[in-house]
């Protein structure tokens, strides 16, 4: 048995060669489907058609998403549960079993750590190939270098922004939040993009302050193009 993870961008169209081949050589991806209607489940399908690859689908256990007091056993019990899934399917299967993860697999994806203990349950060999990431669009789209010439650059989720400024992180890219608290930061300046590189992707760029106001009429227009909506933003501190 082998299980591999691989990295697709935001769909069909930034999948790698590397990927493309190993697509071409599993039996059946193995996906989640986390809702009746799930769009992204629809961007898998059709990476699957694209390279002829069955799509295997199963039910994603619910998960606690109403900021429960623990956060990290949280999303450990339901990163068991859902290993749990997949390994009931992989168990029966067997064959070669590929996973398409969003963007790169080794930024703010569960999918290693999932395949990490199915497959060390299951003695599979597993590997993992990059994909195109979130943060490497955003610069892309924007003309920019994400960090300044010899500075650091913090990577970090929404949730988690205040306690990056508070420690006097200066260069932010800010992932996993649809409306991150921009409270106290309006003379910074942020570059911005929804959906990006797939339908209804959107961009802004400028001062916090101009350019918050207009950023939930953006998502908006980004969700009703593609039925979902994936933003990521890049704020600096002006020295």
């Amino acid at each position: 048995m082998r299980i591999r993870v691989l990295g697709v961008g935001m769909g069909p169209q930034h999948v790698t060669p590397e990927a493309a081949e190993a697509l071409r050589g599993a039996d059946y991806v193995l996906a989640a489907r986390k809702a009746e209607h799930d769009p992204l489940l629809d961007v898998r399908r059709a990476i699957c058609e694209r390279h002829g690859v069955e799509l295997a689908v199963v039910p994603d256990p619910p998960r606690d998403r109403d900021d429960p007091a623990d956060y990290p056993a949280a999303v450990a019990a339901w990163h068991e549960e859902r290993a749990a899934a997949y390994e009931r399917v992989l168990a029966r299967r067997g064959g070669t079993a590929a996973f398409l993860v969003w963007g790169d697999p080794s930024l703010y994806d569960s999918t290693i750590r999932v395949v990490r203990r199915v497959a060390g349950r299951l003695g599979a060999d597993w590997d993992v190939l990059p994909g195109i990431s979130a943060p490497q669009l955003l610069a892309a789209r924007h003309r920019i270098v994400l960090h300044e010439v010899g500075r650091p650059v913090h990577i970090t989720t929404a949730r988690r922004l205040p306690e990056a400024v508070a420690a006097g992180q200066d260069t932010i890219v800010v992932l996993l939040g649809g409306e991150p608290d921009l409270s106290g930061l309006a003379d910074w300046t942020i570059w911005w993009g929804a959906n990006l590189g797939a339908a209804g992707e959107e961009l802004a760029h400028g001062r916090v302050g101009d350019v918050l106001p207009g950023l939930g009429a953006a998502r908006e227009r980004a969700r009703a193009a593609a039925g979902w909506v994936m933003d990521i933003c890049l704020l600096r501190r002006e020295r």
